[in-house]
């Protein structure tokens, strides 16, 4: 039987001390990769549902750079989310890991998306949870969310924190003190705040830069990739509102979307034993 218990992990990736968690020990690997929020990290995006994955699967909840869980926050992001790519790329290499399962959620869907693009050879499935990101690659213009706002926010207290994953989460009664904790402990450990604002500016001038933004936008090379993937979003998101989805949905006809009742931007947090199911059933090989 696997073991499906959440186990911390560190590995140099690319010459930076990375953190990841890791559940289960047998199966197809699976990586799981989380959003942009101050406090994000790779148990804190997916943890409720990586027992359940861990079933049947390999899993690894990786720490991206940028400030993010127990990852260095000394690593370079000179290109935002390009350099949590080039981090995925690196870690995926340092594990050694191919023939694998991608899994992102908001910002992290983006990263798991465009590793796929450029490496369909090593991705056998993708599966993209609720991002604005990958809406506005595709060109779509993204409205400021109530969600959005209270994420721009976060002053570094933990009363911010508490707010911040109340958008988040649907069902308040997850918001543990223990969850808040190991967020905030994560967005103020020394180097964490700098880290986040280096990012964003990397990822400002790599999203708006006319020779940058061609990297980032996916009009021309989503709906094309031949890695068989899905989309989850929640009924109840607050931060990609189901709107978004809907209009995307449209754009990607060769991605089926799956809608998940009572469940906010973190549906596999919401929603653990639904969007578990749905993501193994969807990664286990026929």
């Amino acid at each position: 039987m696997a073991d499906n218990a959440i186990r911390s992990r560190f590995v140099m990736a690319g010459g930076v001390r990375t953190h990841y968690s890791e559940a289960g020990g047998d199966g197809p690997a699976v990586v799981l990769l989380h959003g942009g929020g101050a406090g994000s990290s790779g148990e804190a995006g997916f943890g409720s549902v990586m027992p359940i994955l861990g079933e049947k699967l390999q899993v690894y909840a990786v720490d991206s750079v940028g400030g993010y869980g127990e990852t260095d926050p000394e690593a370079p992001t000179t290109y935002g989310v390009q350099s949590r790519l080039k981090h995925l790329e690196d870690f995926i290499d340092a594990l050694c890991l191919d023939d694998i399962c991608l899994a992102g959620n908001s910002q992290g869907a983006w990263v798991a998306a465009r590793y796929a693009i450029l490496h369909p050879d090593k991705v056998r499935k993708l599966c993209l949870v609720a991002s604005s990101t990958i809406a506005s690659a595709m060109g779509m213009e993204v409205p400021q969310t109530e969600g959005m706002t209270v994420l721009g926010s976060y002053d570094g207290t933990r009363e911010a924190m508490v707010r911040l994953l109340q958008a988040l989460i649907m069902d308040q009664s997850k918001i543990t003190d223990d969850l808040v904790d190991r967020r905030q402990a994560a967005a103020s450990r020394p180097g964490a705040p700098e880290s986040r604002a280096r990012f964003q500016i990397g990822n400002r001038f790599y999203t708006t830069d006319p020779g940058m933004r061609q990297n980032y936008d996916m009009r021309h090379t989503l709906p094309e990739l031949p890695v068989p993937s899905m989309f989850i979003w929640g009924e109840n998101d607050a931060f990609a509102p189901p709107e978004v989805g809907h209009e995307l949905d449209k754009m990607l006809p060769n991605i089926p979307f799956q809608w998940i009742a009572d469940a906010n931007h973190q549906a596999q947090n919401d929603q653990p034993e639904v969007v578990g199911k749905i993501m193994t059933d969807f990664f286990m090989p026929a």
